[in-house]
C-alpha cells in the first residue's frame, strides 16, 4: 500500500514517527515523500493536542482524506483524549494509541486484508496498549541520519492546570536505563553524533524507578564514540531536588551546556492557578547554579502568554523577568483551553489581550537575540560537528548548542573543529576556521 504518514508536535513525537516510518517500510509498504498526500492509499496522522489550532488543522485533515477514501490511521496523543472528535471527523478513523506505536503493523495487516478482499466501510480498528511498548532498540527512519532522539520515559506525575498531555500519556514511567544506553550505543554506531534525549519532563526521570537523570547521564557519558548530548526540557520542580547532581553530570564533555528550562510565566499568582509546583526564588536558585558553573551556558525557556485571570502587571513580571535573565531562546505560546483540564473551567481573557501581550513579549525576546548576537561575532572556540546542512555545508554547535555553519570545508559530523563567529543570520551563525598558528620552533 501507498502510505504518507504527517507528524506533529514534540520532539518524543517525532522519534513515534522515525519508528512508525521504519515499519512501514520493514513490511513492504511504498512510504511516500512529502508533498505527496494526494497519492496515499493509507493517511497515517501522528497527532497533537497541545494546542487548539493543530487540534483542528488534524481534524480537518482527516476530514477531507476521508472523503477520498483514503484509509486514515489517527496516533499520538488525541486518541487518548480526544476520540469521539476525532470520530465525529472521520467516523472510519482507524486509531493507534500513544502506547502502541509497535502494533503498527498489525494494524495496517489488518487494513491490507480488508482490501484485498475489496471489503468497503465496515467497523474501524482500534489498538491500544496500557503500556508504552517499542520505545527503544528498534528500527527507525531518522528525519537526519546524524540526529538520534532518543524517549526517556512516558507520561507525567504532575498536574500542570492547563496541560492535556498528562491526560493522554498518563503517569510516568521512566525506561530502564540499561535499554537506554544501548539505544543510544547502537545509535552512535549507525553514525548518529547528536543526541536528544526527550520526554514530556526530561528531570522527573527515575521519580518512579530510582536512579535518577544525573546517573543517567553519567552512564550516557561512558558509552565510547563522538557524540554529543543534547537533554531536553526540565521543569524546575523537578530540577530542584536532584539540581547538584544534575550540574555535575552536565560538567561531562558530552552534554551540551544547554538549559532548557520552562517557566510559563514569573507572575506567582499566575503559577498559582496553573498548579506550576515552583517559586521564581528557585528559578533564580537553579540558573545561577547553572551559569556559575559553565559560564557560556544557553538558556531556553517557555512562556504561556494570556492565561486565565493573567493582569497587565502579571505579564509586566514576566516581560522583566526575561530582560533581567535574557533568555537565548522563548517559545512563546498563546493560552488556548483545552478539555479535560482543570483550567478548562476558568474564565478565559479576550483573545485581543493574549495577541497583544504575545506581540509586546515577542518584540522584547527579538531586542535580546540582537543583542546576544552581536554579542557573539567574533567569538573564537571550539565546536562540534552535528550534521550536514541542504546546502552541502556543516553545521557544527558549540558546547552551548549554539548553532554556527561552515562553508567550504572538509569536517564530518563526529569531529570538533577551532572556529570563529563571523555573522549572524536569524536562525543561526555564519563562522569560519581558525587556523592554528605553527610554533617557529616546532620541528
Amino acid at each position: 500500500m501507498k502510505i504518507y504518514l504527517e507528524s506533529f508536535g514534540c520532539s518524543a513525537s517525532q522519534a513515534s514517527a522515525e519508528i512508525m516510518k521504519a515499519s512501514v517500510e520493514r513490511l513492504g509498504h511504498e512510504l511516500l515523500v512529502p508533498d505527496t498526500a494526494d497519492q496515499a492509499e493509507v493517511y497515517i496522522c501522528n497527532s497533537c493536542t497541545v494546542k487548539y489550532t493543530t487540534e483542528q488543522k488534524i481534524l480537518y485533515k482527516i476530514r477531507i482524506m476521508g472523503e477520498r477514501n483514503v484509509e486514515v490511521i489517527v496516533s499520538g496523543c488525541m486518541p487518548e483524549v480526544q476520540l469521539e472528535d476525532i470520530l465525529h471527523a472521520n467516523p472510519e478513523a482507524h486509531i493507534l494509541g500513544v502506547n502502541a506505536i509497535s502494533r503498527l503493523g498489525e494494524l495496517l495487516s489488518l487494513i491490507y486484508q480488508r482490501k484485498r478482499q475489496e471489503l468497503s466501510g465496515g467497523d474501524n480498528f482500534e489498538i491500544h496498549s496500557s503500556e508504552p511498548i517499542g520505545f527503544l532498540n528498534v528500527p527507525r527512519e531518522r528525519s537526519n541520519p546524524n540526529i538520534h532522539i532518543c524517549q526517556i520515559s512516558q507520561g507525567c506525575n504532575f498536574a500542570c492546570s492547563y496541560c492535556i498531555v498528562k491526560h493522554a500519556r498518563g503517569k510516568l514511567r521512566s525506561f530502564s536505563p540499561d535499554e537506554i544506553v544501548e539505544d543510544i550505543r547502537s545509535a552512535v554506531a549507525d553514525g548518529c553524533r547528536e543526541i536528544w534525549l526527550t520526554s514530556q519532563d526530561d528531570s522527573q526521570y527515575g521519580m518512579d524507578t530510582g536512579v535518577k537523570l544525573p546517573e543517567l547521564l553519567q552512564m550516557i557519558s561512558e558509552i565510547p564514540g563522538d557524540f554529543k548530548v543534547r537533554v531536553g526540557m526540565m521543569n524546575p520542580f523537578s530540577v530542584l531536588p536532584i539540581l547538584d547532581d544534575l550540574v555535575d553530570a552536565f560538567d561531562s564533555d558530552k552534554i551540551f551546556k544547554l538549559l532548557h528550562l520552562p517557566i510559563q510565566s514569573a507572575s506567582h499568582s499566575v503559577l498559582k492557578n496553573m498548579n506550576r509546583l515552583h517559586k521564581m526564588e528557585s528559578v533564580d536558585t537553579i540558573i545561577t547554579k547553572f551559569r556559575s558553573r559553565f559560564e557560556d551556558l544557553s538558556l531556553f525557556t517557555d512562556i504561556i502568554v494570556g492565561f486565565c485571570d493573567e493582569t497587565d502587571a502579571d505579564s509586566q513580571e514576566t516581560i522583566e523577568w526575561v530582560r533581567k535573565y535574557r533568555p537565548e531562546k522563548v517559545n512563546i505560546s498563546r493560552y488556548s483551553p483545552r478539555p479535560h483540564t482543570k483550567a478548562f473551567f476558568f474564565r478565559n481573557l479576550d483573545s485581543r489581550i493574549s495577541v497583544q501581550r504575545s506581540h509586546d513579549l515577542h518584540k522584547v525576546c527579538e531586542q535580546i537575540k540582537l543583542g546576544s548576537k552581536k554579542a557573539m561575532i567574533g567569538w573564537k572556540g571550539r565546536a562540534f560537528v552535528s550534521k550536514y546542512t541542504e546546502m552541502g555545508d556543516v553545521l557544527t554547535r558549540t558546547d552551548s548548542y549554539r548553532p554556527v555553519v561552515i562553508s567550504g570545508s572538509n569536517l564530518k559530523p563526529g569531529q570538533y573543529a577551532d572556529v570563529e563567529i563571523v555573522s549572524a543570520k536569524p536562525g543561526y551563525f555564519l563562522g569560519k576556521l581558525v587556523e592554528k598558528k605553527v610554533n617557529p620552533d616546532d620541528p
